[in-house]
C-alpha cells in the first residue's frame, strides 16, 4: 500500500480546497464542491470564498442568500453551515442523529426537555413557523404558551434540533445585520427534504473536498459515528493508501493528489474555516504547536489563520476604525522576507475587499515583541 506523507496529504487537501490555485468558478459551485462552509459566524464564508475564487465580490454571495440558492443551517457537527439549497435538502436528514443526540446530552437544555413530548413539540414548532419566521426568543415564547412547564430557551433549542431550521436574510447579508431568524427549510425553499439521501454519497462528497482520509476523519468532519461500515461498502470503488503511521486512507480514484513539492502560495484562511476542522488528524495542515495556539483562543473564538508553505504559521485579524482598516498578522514562527512580502501584497487586496475606501494599514508583528 502506497504511503502518503504529510506534505502529500497537505497538497491534496489544498488542491481540493482551491487553495493551491484560485479557481474561476461560481460561488454556488464552490460552496457545493466544498460540501458547505462553516458559518458559525455570519461573514467568514465571504472571506473563505475570496481566498478561493478569482474576482469574488461580496454581493456574489449575498444575492445567493437573498434568492434562496444558499442557506445557513445546523448540519455537520451540529454547527451552522452555509450550503446550497440542494445540499440542505440532502444533508439535513443525514445529520439528524447528531441533533437527536444533542437533545439528550446538551448540558444547558437536556434536563428541561426530559419530560417534553418531542413529537408534539416538533409539530407545534412547525405550525408556529408556518405563520411567520421567528427569532429564537420569539419562537421560544410562543412555544412556551403550549408547553408552559418548559423554559422558552429550551423549547427554541429543541425546535432547532427537531426541525430543519434555516437562518434567513438579512442575517449574513454583506453590509447588513440582523438577529438569527428562523424558517423551516421546506417553507423557505419550497421543497421537501431528500428522504432518499444516503450516507454513501456523504462520504464521496467528503472525500472529494477533504481526502484522502481515514474513517475517523470522515466522522470528525460530519459528527456522525459508525461510518466504517459505509466506507467498507464503498471500498470496491475507492483507492486506498496509508499514512506515515500506518492508518488506512480512502480516496476517490480520480481526485487530485499533486506532487508533494508543488508550491503552495501564502493564503489567508477565514475564521472557522473547515480546512482546519475536518480531520481527526489535522497534522496535514496544523503542527501540534499551531493547533494548541489556534484552539487555545479564549471564548471559543476560532481565528483567521495564515498559511505559509501550505501550513498554518500564524493568525490574522482585521480591525476597522473611522476611515481606517488595519490587518494584523501574528506569526507563530519566523517567516521569510519573501513570504512576508507575499502576505503583505495579498493583505492589501484583502483589505480592499473587506473595507473598500478606507485607509489601509498592515502590521506584521515581531515574534519577540509583545503587542496590544
Amino acid at each position: 500500500m502506497k504511503v502518503l506523507g504529510t506534505r502529500a496529504l497537505n497538497r491534496a487537501l489544498l488542491a481540493r480546497q482551491f487553495l493551491l490555485r484560485r479557481v474561476k468558478s461560481s460561488p454556488l459551485d464552490v460552496v457545493s464542491h466544498l460540501c458547505g462552509m462553516q458559518a458559525q459566524a455570519p461573514f467568514p464564508p465571504y472571506f473563505g470564498l475570496w481566498s478561493r475564487l478569482h474576482g469574488f465580490a461580496p454581493e456574489n454571495l449575498s444575492q445567493l442568500l437573498i434568492d434562496r440558492s444558499v442557506v445557513r443551517i445546523a448540519l455537520m457537527r451540529g454547527t451552522v453551515h452555509l450550503v446550497t439549497a440542494g445540499d440542505c435538502s440532502f444533508l439535513r436528514p443525514l445529520v439528524q442523529p447528531i441533533l437527536d443526540r444533542d437533545l439528550k446530552t446538551n448540558q444547558s437544555y437536556a434536563r428541561a426537555l426530559a419530560d417534553v413530548d418531542l413529537a408534539t413539540l416538533a409539530k407545534d414548532a412547525r405550525a408556529v413557523l408556518a405563520e411567520k419566521p421567528c427569532t429564537g426568543a420569539e419562537l421560544g415564547k410562543l412555544l412556551a404558551e403550549l408547553h408552559p412547564d418548559c423554559p422558552p430557551a429550551a423549547l427554541a433549542h429543541a425546535a432547532r434540533g427537531l426541525l430543519p431550521l434555516v437562518q434567513i436574510p438579512p442575517r449574513a447579508v454583506w453590509g447588513r445585520s440582523g438577529q438569527p431568524t428562523f424558517a423551516t427549510a421546506e417553507d423557505w425553499l419550497g421543497r421537501p427534504l431528500d428522504t432518499r439521501a444516503r450516507l454513501d454519497e456523504l462520504v464521496r462528497r467528503y472525500l472529494a473536498a477533504f481526502g484522502p482520509a481515514t474513517v475517523n476523519d470522515v466522522q470528525a468532519w460530519s459528527g456522525l459515528t459508525r461510518l466504517s461500515e459505509v466506507v467498507d461498502r464503498l471500498r470496491p470503488e475507492l483507492t486506498t493508501f496509508a499514512d506515515k503511521d500506518g492508518r488506512e486512507l480512502f480516496d476517490l480514484p480520480d481526485a487530485p493528489r499533486p506532487d508533494p513539492d508543488t508550491p503552495a502560495p501564502p493564503r489567508f484562511i477565514a475564521e472557522f474555516d473547515n480546512l482546519l476542522l475536518s480531520h481527526a488528524d489535522r497534522t496535514r495542515v496544523l503542527s501540534a504547536d499551531a493547533r494548541k495556539r489556534v484552539f487555545g483562543v479564549p471564548n471559543g473564538v476560532f481565528p483567521g489563520t495564515v498559511l505559509v508553505g501550505g501550513f498554518v504559521r500564524g493568525t490574522w485579524k482585521i480591525t476597522k476604525t473611522a476611515g481606517e482598516v488595519t490587518l494584523d498578522i501574528e506569526p507563530y514562527q519566523r517567516i521569510s522576507t519573501k513570504d512576508i512580502d507575499a502576505l503583505t501584497s495579498a493583505g492589501a487586496r484583502l483589505l480592499r475587499f473587506a473595507a473598500p475606501g478606507r485607509t489601509p494599514g498592515i502590521r506584521v508583528h515581531d515574534l519577540l515583541k509583545p503587542h496590544s
